[in-house]
């Protein structure tokens, strides 16, 4: 009786004799609809990178062309990473604690190889590559500590054509090269084989510049989104909407052209009908009129000017056809379908908020900073700024930096670090404030995460509370901001 309702049937129903075929079952048919579709089984490395090269360039093309492709990744970098992810030292010793800090800061201005940015513009940088081209390499540089930099350390960071991925051999110790990634035959990343000069820069076909470098997996961070167990590379954000918005920026300048073809021929005069006799000339009505090499002359229009008409002549306006009502609704379903696909409201993606109220617009950037989140702490976090912050650790116990009593026994206590990116603005300054401050006094959250979610360092707001509060006190003047209530006393407001 399985598949069949039998106490509905007596009771007078008609009911189907089979349940409807289940979702499995529909993903798996081979009837007419499916006939068409052909799924690949490729691995999570043949999928990935069988076509990596050209999906870099096309995204990059189009991050280049498209104003589209070109927001919507500096919309994930501005909202991943901000004015820059700050490393809090968390070692237990308050002393070392913030001599950490203070090299940190130092050193920070130091940190690019190429000299060019600060260790949050590498941050920056770190991840457009990451979300342009899907991947980016991190290579550990260390300098002379003569150098006269305050941690002899550098970072250089790599675009992803440098790691080849046409290099795959099988080793004799057991191990293989996995499109430019060498692994031990316990499946650990050993290496990475770096070419020695971009492959798109010029002069690359010379011989030399397209060997491969061995280079240590210690001395390289990978960093790439994971998406399915066992995946070596990582794929531009934008792979599954290249063509989308190839195929809508080509109709969108279609459009365009066609608007500014359209309105090339502003009127058009219209004249009587005139008898012409066998040499031309005219029988009756008005005089034709041609010019020098015996055509009609063609008017054209100026801003302000007045056209003298003959006789009998009349001047049409021609009604050139709009982009149709169609169009707007068009453009916003596909620009939908593109904001979806990397994972940011269409709202975010495009900057229109019409009809959209505050209450919909929390929610949809509550879901949007969810997922960033996502990226920043499982993937920025995990393979940038924790492997940057190790390497930097050693640097300075290597070269003496700054004293680490107990170093090779306590390493982990210098390894402890809380990452704080940037904190979200307030959607509703008053209410958001407000509600915050409830949190606290009801002991939901503590002063400290507040200020953490905010990007801040919460020693740095206490000492420089205690700083303020101390040069108030020695001045004579008073700002007491801290009622039981939440409102403003009136002494604070009158200065007493």
């Amino acid at each position: 009786m399985s598949g069949t309702y039998p106490s509905l049937s007596r009771r007078g129903f008609v009911v189907p004799t089979r349940l409807k075929a289940s979702a499995y079952e529909s993903a798996s048919s081979q009837g007419a609809r499916a006939k068409s579709w052909k799924a690949s089984s490729a691995g999570p490395n043949a999928s990935a990178v069988q076509n990596l090269p050209l999906m870099r360039h096309r995204a990059r093309d189009a991050i280049r062309n498209d104003p589209w492709a070109k927001t919507a990744i500096a919309r994930l970098v501005s909202n991943t990473i901000g004015t820059g992810i700050q490393a809090h030292p968390q070692h237990p010793d308050a002393a070392i604690r913030q001599q950490q800090k203070q090299l940190w800061e130092d050193s920070g201005t130091e940190l690019d190889a190429d000299g060019l940015l600060d260790q949050y513009g590498l941050q920056t940088l770190a991840a457009r590559a990451f979300f342009s081209d899907g991947e980016v390499l991190v290579r550990r540089r260390l300098r002379n500590p003569h150098s006269g930099l305050a941690v002899p350390l550098q970072i250089q960071l790599l675009e992803g054509d440098l790691l080849p991925v046409e290099r795959n051999d099988q080793l004799v110790n057991g191990g293989e090269i996995v499109n430019g990634v060498e692994f031990d035959a316990d499946g650990q990343r050993v290496a990475y084989h770096l070419l020695a000069r971009h492959p798109g820069e010029y002069n690359r076909a010379m011989k030399g510049n397209m060997q491969t470098v061995r280079v240590p997996a210690s001395e390289v961070a990978h960093v790439f989104h994971v998406l399915r167990p066992g995946q070596v590379r990582g794929v531009p954000e934008l792979s599954t909407v290249l063509l989308r918005l190839h195929s809508l920026d080509n109709f969108d300048d279609a459009v365009l052209y066609r608007q500014e073809v359209s309105n090339l021929f502003a009127g058009f005069i219209v004249k009587p009908h005139v008898e012409v006799g066998p040499m031309g000339d005219p029988l009756s009505g008005a005089p034709l009129a041609f010019d020098a090499d015996g055509f009609s002359p063609v008017v054209s229009l100026e801003p302000g000017g007045m056209q003298e008409l003959a006789p009998g002549e009349d001047v049409r306006f021609a009604s050139p056809p709009g982009a149709g009502t169609d169009y707007a609704p068009f453009m916003r379903q596909q620009l939908m379908a593109a904001a979806a696909s990397v994972g940011m409201p269409y709202e975010v993606l495009t900057g229109d908020l019409r009809d959209v109220s505050d209450r919909v617009l929390r929610v949809l950037l509550n879901e949007f900073r969810r997922s960033i989140e996502q990226f920043q702490w499982n993937v920025f976090i995990h393979q940038f700024c924790r492997t940057v912050w190790a390497w930097w650790v050693d640097a300075c116990q290597l070269s003496g930096a700054m004293a680490m009593p107990g170093f090779h026994r306590t390493r982990r206590e210098y390894l402890r670090v809380r990452w704080v990116p940037q904190g979200w603005p307030y959607i509703h300054p008053v209410q958001d404030v407000a509600a915050k401050q409830q949190e606290i006094r009801a002991g939901l959250t503590s002063r400290t995460a507040a200020i953490l979610g905010k990007g801040e360092d919460p020693e740095q707001v206490d000492d420089e509370n205690a700083a303020d509060l101390a040069r108030a006190q020695r001045l004579g003047l008073s700002y007491d901001t801290h009622a039981p209530d939440g409102s403003t006393p009136d002494s604070a407001l009158n200065g007493e």
